[in-house]
């Protein structure tokens, strides 16, 4: 089993962006609503670097989003914690799953996959092609976990209640790619165990996500968290707004009026005349008037 993590009695939630670009709208969305959750629960919020994909991360990125939280007077708690410096933490997490006899080497290409599988929540689901390996340690390739078909279920905090069948409808998912970069299922799951996550509020994007994430909890002797997913900001042609859909960055010029429109989306409502105060007059009205059930 792995390290008990540390016992935390408050809340504690946390905002971990990908510094593949500046903050826009959407990620606003759900820094805003993360860290709003913890302040009206007298808790604390947390700010974590999610730059595991090290190909992908833009340079300066990550302290421009720092800067831009700054600016907004969004203040977080404890330091800033970077994925890309946490490499052998993940490493004896896998080390433990080994252990346990639950991972093995997977070679298939992303086309084996596609052309040997069905469609599931995520994709395509992976078959098992690969389970074979299993006692092939030496075996070149991604490494994937062993999944069943136990009902993972919990509920979300505005979505009720949510459930999946991991084998059938995922498949075993992948913890390290086979270029060595750790997997996104594994590292959130560690970090947020490690800096005592009580409960995460993001993106409706990861809300399919988080059976795996709840099935590797369990795995390693982590409790479960709560979790809050948040509606998505879209494009004009109904995308997901994302830096990879050329989402415009913040403008912060005005940052009182990105904070109200950003409240107004989650279905808050703020007075006109918060327009005209100071950016601690609105988090003095926002955290003290904060309400998950008006958001849409």
């Amino acid at each position: 089993m792995a390290n008990n993590p540390p016992f935390v009695t408050n809340y504690r939630g946390r905002f971990a962006p990908s510094p593949t670009g500046p903050l826009h709208f959407g990620t606003l969305v759900a820094a805003v609503g993360s860290y709003l959750e913890a302040k009206s629960h007298d808790g604390e919020w947390l700010v974590r670097i999610e730059n595991l994909d090290t190909p992908r991360e833009i340079s300066g990125a990550s302290s421009e989003i720092l800067r831009t939280l700054e600016s907004l007077e969004m203040e977080w708690d404890h330091d800033v914690v970077y994925q890309s410096e946490r490499n052998s933490v993940y490493q004896t997490t896998l080390a433990i799953l080994d252990e346990y006899g639950v991972i093995y080497p997977c070679t298939c290409t992303r086309r084996e996959i596609a052309d040997s599988s069905i469609t599931g929540v995520s994709g395509p689901v992976y078959p098992g092609t690969c389970r074979s390996n299993l006692l092939n340690k030496k075996q070149i390739g991604a490494l994937r976990i062993i999944t069943d078909n136990s009902l993972v279920k919990f509920k979300d905090a505005l979505r009720g209640q949510i459930s999946q069948r991991l084998e059938s409808e995922t498949g075993d998912f992948v913890l390290r790619r086979a270029d060595g970069i750790y997997a996104y299922q594994l590292a959130v799951v560690v970090d947020d165990a490690e800096q005592g996550i009580t409960h995460v509020v993001r993106g409706a994007d990861l809300l399919d996500s988080t059976p795996r994430q709840i099935y590797l909890q369990k795995l390693l002797g982590y409790p479960t968290i709560k979790y809050m997913h948040l509606p998505v900001v879209v494009n004009n042609q109904g995308k997901k707004l994302s830096k990879q859909n050329l989402a415009t960055p913040l403008d912060i010029s005005n940052p009182v009026a990105q904070l109200i429109a950003t409240v107004s989306f989650l279905g808050q409502e703020p007075p006109t005349e918060l327009l005209k105060n100071s950016i601690s007059s609105f988090w003095e009205w926002a955290v003290k008037n904060w309400c998950p059930e008006k958001i849409p």
